[in-house]
């Protein structure tokens, strides 16, 4: 029997080494799914090999049941055009994670982030187009594509945190998505992001495909290969576990994030593909279930492992960088109430926690 005369449901990711894609391989083959991933390890390129993600490559060959792993760089029309070709129709939803996550690296080689972020993305939606119009595209983008506009914001400083002004309609509830994306500092990064991001929304208004960004605020959970770089939950608790020297830069350690663990933002994913709409758009992060600043999160760090942290100060704060993001999920719930958050910021931390003691 051949591929085309099968019910075989594909489906394909990207990055799937990564944090998110290594929840999604594993969500999605639960399902059914046969998934097929995408990742050539450029994590270990940027960021050394204790940030490789081939360990989590290893996992889904001995664990996932009928996965098959494609290592291929996203950006390669013709690897691309082969694998889509390959199975065509049957592919059911395209879940793309793979990209360059860091804004300080980004500076140190821009056409190498630039290629990666937005024309792999491109070459991806365009595979899709050709091969499989009717599947669900799902991008997971970032909060950095707003730059640093949030820090306009009225902010008001705190003993351990900033908070967004009592009398600002983002006050409770977090920050939507008709924040301005245009004349502000994004770093490199942000930059691809943007141009990433707008592609997906425009192949969803222009050619009617059923696409989705995510934009994310702080993503993570115990699958991390956190790095100093890219990872700031799994890397702080990785330095407060080894007692490594952790820096702070800038705004005095109070700015804030809001931390979406790895399932819960799959779930999004999942929730999304089952009743697809073309070109949407929603923040994804923890909101107001889930944020903590700079210091909180060193202190419960701290209280987890029993040990006082070594922390560095630094008073130049990361270019583009927020100091108050949390996410309003409400357009997103508005749209999927089945939805809700399994994990809260202790409970992410927990994991972490035990599962990096674990792989030590």
């Amino acid at each position: 029997m051949t591929r085309k005369e099968t019910a075989v449901t594909v489906c394909i990711v990207t990055g799937a080494g990564g944090l998110i894609g290594a929840e999604s391989v594993r969500q999605f083959s639960r399902e059914g799914h046969q998934v097929v991933g995408v990742d050539n390890d450029l994590r270990a390129y940027f960021f050394g090999q204790d940030a490789s993600t081939a360990w989590s490559v290893h996992k889904h060959v001995e664990e996932v049941p009928g996965y098959r792993h494609v290592n291929e760089d996203i950006r390669d029309e013709k690897a691309m055009e082969a694998l889509f070709a390959e199975y065509g129709s049957d592919i059911a939803a395209v879940i793309h994670t793979a990209a360059q996550p860091s804004h300080d690296w980004a500076a140190r080689e821009p056409f190498t982030d630039f290629t990666v972020n937005a024309n792999g993305t491109l070459v991806l939606l365009e595979m899709a187009r050709r091969h499989c119009p009717q599947a669900g595209f799902v991008f997971c983008s970032t909060n950095k594509v707003y730059g640093d506009a949030p820090n306009r914001l009225p902010l008001v400083e705190l003993p351990t945190r900033y908070e967004v002004s009592p009398d600002h309609p983002y006050h409770g509830r977090g920050i939507d998505e008709d924040m301005s994306l245009d004349q502000c500092t994004h770093s490199l990064f942000g930059c691809s992001k943007v141009a990433a991001d707008v592609l997906v929304q425009e192949y969803g208004r222009y050619f009617g495909m059923n696409t989705v960004c995510f934009r994310g605020g702080c993503l993570t959970g115990s699958g991390h290969s956190g790095a100093e770089l890219h990872g700031f939950l799994a890397y702080l608790m990785r330095c407060a576990i080894t007692h490594t020297p952790y820096t702070i830069f800038g705004y005095r350690g109070k700015q804030v994030r809001d931390n979406i663990h790895a399932a819960d933002l799959v779930s999004m994913f999942r929730h999304y593909l089952a009743a697809p709409r073309p070109a949407k758009v929603y923040n994804a992060g923890g909101g107001t279930h889930s944020n903590c600043s700079m210091a909180e999160a060193i202190a419960l760090c701290e209280e987890i492992t029993g040990r006082p942290m070594q922390t560095t100060y630094q008073e130049q704060n990361r270019i583009g960088d927020h100091i108050w993001w949390v996410s309003d999920v409400s357009r997103f719930r508005a749209d999927y109430p089945d939805w809700s958050y399994t994990y809260g910021l202790r409970d992410i931390l927990q994991e972490i926690h035990d599962n990096t003691l674990a792989r030590l």
